[in-house]
This record gives structure tokens, sequence and C-alpha cells, in this order.
């Protein structure tokens, strides 16, 4: 796909869900599990290490009881970003935390150019308005700040958009992509199988660019 060309956006039946109830009906009961296997998740903290700024101020879209941030790296800030409060308050990475679901309202309750580095871990796929979080997440971090979206095979199904159920692991990554270049605010854009152990531990990929 051409960097340099914004594709068309997808038709309004690519982003249906099987369960289409309020998202914070599904969210409302925390879930202290972790949704990706221990080498997939020291992968995520891999890529944060080597793409978010060690001194940063982080921003952890669509956050858990648990960020995979290296803890040997003293962040400046990190915020997190999510729909479960129990969940949020159980995160010792966190500085602070909002609560908001992105599928009802994708604007960021931030200050322009407030961030450094921003993740998604394995939640990209549950975003109805996609395109409309990274263009708003372009406008709260600041230009040349990383943005590193992770995920794998695994999700809630009754939740995932109907594009991503109908892809395999690479139209995955390409659809990310297309977010990203649809989005208009990113470059430098990275695409990575860091699957740890084909075949035994989960797969994981990334995508990963910079704000202009």
């Amino acid at each position: 796909m051409n960097i340099n060309t914004r594709p068309p956006p997808l038709p309004p039946e690519a982003f249906r869900r099987y369960d289409e109830a309020p998202d914070e009906v599904f969210y409302q009961h925390p879930r202290f599990v972790t949704h990706i296997d221990l080498p997939a998740i020291e992968t995520v903290t891999q890529l944060y290490r080597e793409y978010l700024p060690a001194n940063g101020i982080i921003l952890d879209v669509m956050s858990s009881w648990i960020s995979h941030l290296p803890v040997e790296n003293e962040y400046t800030r990190v915020v997190g970003l999510g729909m479960n409060k129990e969940e949020l308050e159980r995160n010792t990475q966190l500085d602070d935390y909002v609560i908001q679901d992105l599928n009802d309202n994708p604007v960021l309750p931030f200050e322009d150019n407030t961030f450094s580095g921003a993740a998604i871990c394995v939640s990209i796929d549950y975003l109805t308005r996609p395109v409309d979080v990274l263009q708003d997440l372009g406008r709260v971090m600041t230009s040349g700040a990383p943005l590193v979206i992770t995920f794998s095979n695994r999700c809630f199904p009754t939740k995932a958009i109907a594009v991503w159920q109908r892809l395999d692991d690479r139209g995955h990554i390409d659809l990310v992509e297309r977010f990203i270049l649809e989005a208009g605010h990113w470059t430098e854009i990275q695409k990575l199988d860091r699957s740890p152990v084909p075949g035994v531990s989960d797969p994981l990929y990334a995508v990963v660019s910079r704000c202009i």
C-alpha cells in the first residue's frame, strides 16, 4: 500500500459486531487475566523497550490491569484509558487513568501534543471507529512520537469487528496499516511479525508508526 495514498473508508458493515449491546455492559466486570501468553507478553514489553521513550509521557490506550511496560524504565508519566475502573485501579504502572468508551466517543480527553509515546495492546480489533481514534491520537501526541499497536490471534469474538474476523494474521497486519494510513497523522509505518515461538506460543504482531 502506497504510504502517500489514503485508502478509501471501509463500509459500515465492516465494523459491525455480533454483540452490539453497549460496551459498558460487557466491560462492567473486571477481568484480571492476560489475553496472550507469557512469551507474547514479553515480546510486547520488548517492543515498548525498543520504541517508547524511557523517560517519556506515555498513553496506554484501551488499558487494563497491567500495561506490560518495562519495569526498568522511569517514565515521566503513564496514563491509562480504559473501560473498567477496578482493572485500571489495579494497574500499578499507571500514574493516572481515564474511563472512556472510545466506540461511543473517539475524542481523547487530553490537550494537544501531550504524549511522547502511546500503545494499544491486543485491543485494536474492538474499535468500531478506529480511524477516528487514530486521528485524534495524532492530535494529543508530539511530533515524532511512536505509536505501538500489538495484536495476536485471540479476541472476544462477540465484540471484535466483522472485518477483523474475516481476515487471517497477515490480513490483520494490513488492516491496521490501512487504519493508520486512513487516519493521516502517521508516518514511518513498520509492520512486524514478532511471534516468539511459531506454533508453540501465541503469535504476536505489531504495527509501529510515528506521529507527523
